[in-house]
């Protein structure tokens, strides 16, 4: 696109508001900063739209939401049910920068299109909003989030009547509709009080009945937790109230992490909202030291997706996602083994780049494994799947990216019923005299020790996505025969058309697996400028594993 020509028709619009004028009139002849905002238009990825909020086609501001809405309204009326979508949509939002804003937009621009909405009286939590879609009976869903991205970022992830993210299947339907949408800013949204009885705010029967329904997930009720401790932090996002108000309910002594409990869109308190760094658990830390607790709880901002740290040796670790994912996976399939609800046609799903780990203790139970590509919605679209064709049933998913669900009342990972899942797995472990690693440590002394890794390689700069597409180019037509003399005996490339027949979408990611169980997955991000390197390696322990990570990284990244 012409990035000076859309430029100028931003700044004349008529239709533009004076803060996005004044916006872009600092950067007048500025022909670099001209060309980031209007260079393209964000778009769709694996975790719906994502991008810096301010003026420009390019970035997260009130005309490409409305844009957004407007093609999913479109959507809604020429493929969804007629009488469901009378039932309307559901919008959440979380604690960023304009995400009440956006929220209200979008509401606004679906009223205008005669589609009503229900809204919250605040932020809430990702898992929720899938949750009240289902329990609303709702058309689908909108959620404003740019989950565990730094405070410049705001997302637009849109939802199905099932609750689930939108799947490539739908997204490819609605960007050839939204790339129609010639004027995204004379898009009409109405005010709350033209929309009338078109926008509704939900009252607190919804979060009642996801806190019921969340609390049913238990295993062990009853599990003895007098001396167990939990320190948790919100990252300054939605999970606050329904983390803490859940695990009150059912007993346990949960101690906030309270510099970090106030929604905060700058994350004022935290280092990293993200659950995979290291540095997103240094207050969290103080307090496990100060009380003793067991172990220490975070969910990302929008509160899908959950962190561990845990004694070892003494000290206190963090516990991965693949980690802790093959833990609850234990936990739950060995209680419901021993107690006789364990379904004959029991199916666990997980993604192409989730620990091997857990497929083995799946085997353990005679439980099959379900593999999907990267994104939490081709596991809700697989538990669709199942239940309404059937082909099994079932019963625990998740990502190597901290996300887990247990119970499918909602469609996508939910850190609230993981946060309640995993301290009763480390209150019943505690009561067996074992910490959530000495858990882990048997597991690998019964299969093999694994060592997940990942690597980023990011390209920020103009450019970046083609540098991006020719790591993956050159992978795709050279690609590596062995290493240190173990050779590749299976590659996986999922733009072909064999994996398409074994029921993966096309999508721009290659898998490597090699003779000893070790395996190697590369794919662009869908949300960053950033290409991806998956490591699962085997080793009869941490050195060898170490050793053979080593080695694979100098042969498939070189």
């Amino acid at each position: 696109m012409d990035a000076k020509k859309t430029y100028s028709a931003w700044l004349n619009s008529p239709y533009l508001d004076e803060e996005s004028r004044a916006e872009l009139q600092a950067i007048e002849g500025n022909d670099a900063a001209i060309a980031e905002r209007f260079g393209e238009e964000i778009s769709f990825g694996t975790a719906g739209m994502r991008g810096v909020i301010g003026a420009g086609t390019a970035r997260m501001n009130r005309y490409t939401v409305r844009k957004a809405t407007l093609g999913y309204a479109r959507y809604l009326k020429e493929y969804a049910d007629p009488a469901v979508l009378k039932n309307g949509v559901v919008i959440g939002h979380d604690n960023r920068h304009m995400s009440r804003e956006f929220c209200f937009e979008t509401a606004g621009v679906l009223a205008a299109q005669g589609i009503k909405t229900y809204i919250f009286d605040a932020l809430r939590t990702t898992p929720e909003l899938s949750f009240s879609v289902r329990y609303m009976h709702a058309a689908g869903g909108v959620v404003i989030t740019a989950s565990h991205n730094p405070p410049e970022y705001n997302g637009y992830k849109l939802y199905d009547k099932e609750g689930c993210q939108l799947i490539p299947a739908y997204t490819d339907i609605l960007g050839a509709i939204i790339e129609k949408i010639d004027d995204p800013l004379s898009i009409k949204s109405l005010t709350r009080e033209e929309a009338g009885d078109l926008i509704e705010v939900l009252g607190p029967d919804v979060d009642e009945a996801y806190y019921r329904a969340v609390m049913s997930i238990r295993l062990r009720p009853d599990v003895p937790r007098d001396d167990f401790a939990v320190v948790y932090s919100p990252q300054h996002g939605t999970g606050n109230i329904p983390v803490r108000e859940v695990l009150a309910r059912c007993g346990y002594r949960v101690i906030p992490v309270t510099e970090q409990c106030a929604p905060d869109p700058d994350f004022s308190n935290t280092k990293s909202p993200n659950p995979e760094n290291k540095e997103a658990y240094e207050l969290a830390l103080r307090y496990v030291h100060d009380t003793g607790a067991d172990i220490a709880i975070t969910t990302d901002p929008d509160c899908d997706r959950l962190g561990v740290v845990a004694k070892k040796d003494g000290e206190y670790a963090l516990i991965s996602g693949n980690q802790s994912g093959a833990i609850l996976l234990q936990y739950i399939l060995e209680f419901r083994k021993e107690n006789g609800t364990l379904p004959a046609d029991a199916v666990m799903c997980n993604t192409v780049v989730t620990s091997t780990l857990g497929d083995c203790i799946c085997r353990k139970y005679g439980v099959r494994v379900a593999k999907t590509l990267t994104g939490f919605k081709f596991i809700g679209d697989k538990i669709h799947t199942y239940e309404t064709v059937g082909g099994g049933t079932y019963v625990f998913g998740y990502e190597e990216s901290y996300g887990c669900l247990i119970a499918d009342f909602a469609r996508d990972k939910d850190g609230v019923q993981a946060s309640l899942m995993l301290c009763e797995a480390a209150a019943y472990y505690k009561s067996k005299g074992k910490s959530l690693w000495d858990v882990l440590n048997d597991l690998y002394a019964e299969f093999g020790y694994f060592l997940d890794a990942q690597t980023n390689v990011v390209h920020k700069e103009a450019g970046g996505s083609a540098k991006i597409a020719a790591l993956l180019d050159k992978l795709r037509k050279n690609p590596p025969r062995e290493v240190r003399g173990v050779p590749v005996v299976r590659e996986e490339d999922y733009l072909a058309p064999e994996m398409e027949k074994e029921g993966f979408p096309p999508s721009n990611v290659l898998r490597f697996l090699l003779a000893d169980g070790s395996w190697v997955a590369v794919r662009p991000s869908g949300t960053e400028p950033k290409c991806k390197y998956y490591y699962c390696v085997t080793g009869k322990d941490k050195a060898e594993a170490e050793e053979k990570h080593a080695a694979m990284r100098a042969v498939f990244e070189s």
